[in-house]
């Protein structure tokens, strides 16, 4: 009988969405979306007009998260998403909309 495969381990990202995704709902929907797949992190808008998103979690959900934010809520329009891995998987517990 073989054993079921180990799940992969998390894997944690800065996400700096760019475009018009400030003032259409963009952090609820990250939120909930984040929610759904069983990510981590937390989302804040930025003064330089920007979304940032720290999240973790499954590098196969993390995939999904992304390309789902790239469609973003109605009435948003992601231009481009920089990303960069963190060095380290913050201990987040659930999914936050921050000031931080």
């Amino acid at each position: 009988m073989s054993e079921p495969p180990a799940p992969s381990p998390a894997l944690a990202v800065r996400l700096l969405l760019h475009g018009r995704v400030q003032g259409v709902g963009f952090r609820y929907f990250t939120r909930r979306l984040a929610r759904e797949l069983g990510i981590a992190g937390r989302v804040r808008n930025r003064a330089d007009g920007k979304v940032e998103v720290e999240a973790a979690g499954d590098p196969a959900a993390l995939a999904d998260f992304r390309e789902r934010l790239r469609e973003g809520p109605p009435g948003a329009r992601v231009a481009s998403i920089e990303e960069q891995e963190l060095a380290a998987v913050p201990a987040w517990d659930g999914f936050e909309i921050d000031h931080w």
